[in-house]
C-alpha cells in the first residue's frame, strides 16, 4: 500500500533518530502526527528524552523505577466510531518507538475485561528489564472500548468482537505502518506477550492471526473467559453455602473461612503432597501425583482450630470439583490443591475481606459484572450470581465462548512460519484453573501429532504456589521473553526456565514444560536450580 504524510511519499517521512535524537529533532516525532493511516487518527506524538521513570502501581511514582531510554510515544485511535448503542468506540493505542530500536516489536497485552492504555512498557516480569529498555517497539491498546462502559460494550456487536480477538491484529497492521515510516523498515521480529486477559489475547493471536507474530507469551490465560465466569459464580455460591450470617440473615463470604482455616489447609495440602517430589521445601512440584481430600480435616465434633466443619469440608469439594449442572455436565474446570490456596491472593479472588454481607472478593465485583452485563447479556435479563440456573448456563455463554474462547487447536500455519508459543501457569491461580489450561495442552497434543511435534511449538510451564499473575509461595519471577527469543531467534527451545521468587529469597528452582516437574537430585544445596532436574511422572 502506498503511504503518504501531506503528499509527500514514505521517503520523505522515514526518520533517522540516533540514541541520544543527535542529528534528529523532537520535531521529527512530531512529524508522525500528519502521518496518514486508513481509519486512524494520530492524537498525539511526544518526543521523551532519556531518563524518564516508569509509571508505578495504578500511575503512583516508583522510585526504584528503570530510568527509561529515550523514545517517540505516539497515541491514536482506529476505526473511530459512533456504535449500534449510541456510545463512542474506537480502539486507543499507544505506541512507543526506542530511539535505539532493536529491530523487534513487542505487543504488550491487557487485563481484566480492558478498556484502558496501559503505558506502553513491555513489562515482562519484576527484576528483569522491560521491552521498551530492551529496545523493542510496544504498543498497547484498550481492546475497543472505555472502561466507563462497564460491561455494556457487550451490547455492542463491533465492541464484542473487537474485545474477542479483533483489536490485535488492527492494532498490530497499524503499528507495523508506523514503526516501517518512523524507522524505514518493518521488524524482523514481532512478539505478543501477556498475562490473564492478555494471556487469552496471546493465545488469540496465535490462533486466529497467525502470520502476525513469530511468538507469543500467555500467562495465566483466561482462555475460557465465558466458562470461568460461570465457574466464578458457581464458586461463590459454593464458599456461600458454609458461610455465617448477619442478623438479617445475609451470609458473610469472608466468613466462611478464616485466615487460620486457610492456612490449616494449606498446610495439610504441604504435608500430604510436599515431599512427593523427593525434597520437602514448601513446594509441591510434583503436581500431578498430589491427591488431597479435604475430608480428612473434618471436625469430629464441635469446630476447632485443627479441624473444619462438614459445610466447610462440602464448600471446599464443591468449589475444586468445578461447575456442572445437574446432570453432571462439566461447565467450568477441577481445580488443583496446592500450597497456594493459603495465600492472601487466593482469599481476595475467592472470598475477600468484607466484614459484612456486601462481599468484596473479585469473584464477585468483577465476576458479576461479567457475568450478568458481557458474557451472557442480553439473553438473560436480572442474572446475579445467586440465581443464575447452571443447568441452562452452557446454552446461555455458547455465543459469546464461540468468539472469546481461545480453545483452537489447529497452529498449523503459526507452526509452518516457524513460531512458537510459551504457555505458564500458576497452580495456585483463583481465577482461572491451572486443570484447564493442563487438559487444553494435552488436547493441543492430541490435535498436532503428538508430545514431540507439539513442544516444537508450543510448550506450557506450571508454577508451583503461584496465584493468579505472580504471588503465592512461587518462585514466580522469570524472564520469558529471553527464553522465547531464544526459541524463535535461535532455535533454543526451553528445556525449563530458571525462576527465583520473594517468598523463598536466595532460592532459583527450574520451571519445567509440563508435564514434567522439578525434582532435586538427591546431592547439592537445594536452594540453587542446577541441583534439580526435570522429571517425568512416574519415572
Amino acid at each position: 500500500m502506498h503511504m503518504t504524510r501531506c503528499g509527500v511519499g514514505i521517503g520523505t517521512v522515514i526518520l533517522i533518530w540516533s540514541a541520544a535524537f543527535s542529528g534528529a529533532s523532537a520535531q521529527d516525532c512530531a512529524g508522525l502526527k500528519n502521518f496518514v493511516v486508513a481509519e486512524t487518527t494520530i492524537e498525539s506524538t511526544e518526543a521523551v528524552a532519556a531518563g524518564s521513570k516508569a509509571p508505578g502501581f495504578m500511575g503512583k511514582p516508583d522510585p526504584q523505577a528503570a530510568a527509561l531510554p529515550a523514545f517517540c510515544k505516539v497515541t491514536g485511535v482506529i476505526q473511530n466510531r459512533i456504535g449500534a448503542d449510541g456510545k463512542p468506540y474506537g480502539i486507543h493505542f499507544e505506541l512507543r518507538l526506542p530511539a535505539n530500536w532493536n529491530g523487534k516489536f513487542f505487543f504488550q497485552g491487557g487485563g481484566g475485561m480492558d478498556g484502558m492504555v496501559s503505558p506502553a512498557l513491555g513489562s515482562v516480569g519484576r527484576g528483569f528489564q522491560s521491552a521498551l529498555e530492551r529496545g523493542y517497539a510496544v504498543v498497547s491498546d484498550d481492546s475497543g472500548h472505555s472502561a466507563s462502559t462497564g460491561g455494556a460494550f457487550g451490547h455492542e456487536q463491533q465492541a464484542r468482537i473487537d474485545f474477542a480477538y479483533q483489536s490485535t491484529p488492527t492494532t498490530t497492521h497499524v503499528a507495523k505502518q508506523l514503526i516501517a515510516a518512523f524507522y524505514g523498515k518493518t521488524p524482523n521480529h514481532s512478539y505478543f506477550v501477556g498475562c490473564s486477559n492478555g494471556g487469552r489475547e496471546a493465545m488469540m493471536a496465535v490462533q486466529r492471526s497467525p502470520l502476525d507474530f513469530d511468538g507469543a507469551v500467555a500467562g495465566d490465560p483466561g482462555f475460557r473467559l465465558a466458562h470461568a465466569a460461570v465457574g466464578e459464580a458457581w464458586d461463590t455460591q459454593a464458599f456461600l453455602a458454609a458461610a455465617p450470617k448477619d442478623a438479617e440473615g445475609h451470609p458473610i463470604l469472608s466468613k466462611s473461612f478464616s485466615n487460620a482455616d486457610m492456612k490449616l489447609i494449606a498446610d495439610a495440602v504441604v504435608a500430604k503432597c510436599d515431599a512427593l517430589d523427593g525434597l520437602k521445601d514448601g513446594e509441591i512440584n510434583n503436581f500431578s501425583a498430589c491427591k488431597f481430600d479435604p475430608a480428612a480435616l473434618t471436625c469430629k465434633g464441635a469446630k476447632a482450630a485443627d479441624c473444619l466443619t462438614k459445610e466447610q469440608v462440602a464448600a471446599l469439594k464443591k468449589s475444586f470439583d468445578g461447575a456442572h449442572d445437574s446432570k453432571g455436565n462439566a461447565i467450568y474446570s477441577s481445580w488443583p490443591y496446592d500450597a497456594g490456596v493459603g495465600d492472601m491472593g487466593w482469599r481476595m479472588w475467592k472470598l475477600g475481606t468484607s466484614e459484612t454481607a456486601r462481599a468484596n472478593a473479585a469473584n464477585v465485583t468483577m465476576g458479576a459484572t461479567a457475568l450478568t452485563e458481557y458474557f451472557v447479556h442480553p439473553y438473560v435479563d436480572g442474572l446475579t450470581v445467586e440465581n443464575i440456573d447452571f443447568n441452562r448456563a452452557a446454552t446461555l455463554i455458547e455465543q459469546t465462548a464461540s468468539i472469546n474462547d481461545a480453545v483452537d487447536t489447529d497452529l498449523s500455519t503459526f507452526a509452518a512460519r516457524g513460531g512458537k508459543l510459551i504457555i505458564y501457569e500458576g497452580l495456585s491461580d483463583p481465577v482461572f484453573s491451572a486443570d484447564d489450561i493442563m487438559d487444553y495442552y494435552r488436547q493441543l497434543e492430541k490435535a498436532n501429532g503428538g508430545v514431540e511435534k507439539t513442544e516444537s511449538t508450543a510448550r506450557l510451564f506450571m508454577i508451583p504456589g503461584m496465584s493468579h499473575c505472580g504471588g503465592g509461595p512461587a518462585t514466580d519471577q522469570f524472564d520469558s521473553l529471553t527464553a522465547l527469543e531464544n526459541w524463535v531467534e535461535h532455535g533454543q527451545a526451553p528445556a525449563s526456565i530458571l525462576a527465583q521468587g520473594a517468598a523463598f529469597p536466595g532460592r532459583t528452582r527450574p520451571l519445567c514444560p509440563y508435564p514434567q516437574y522439578a525434582a532435586y537430585n538427591g546431592t547439592g544445596d537445594p536452594q540453587e536450580a542446577k541441583n534439580f532436574i526435570c522429571k517425568t511422572p512416574g519415572q
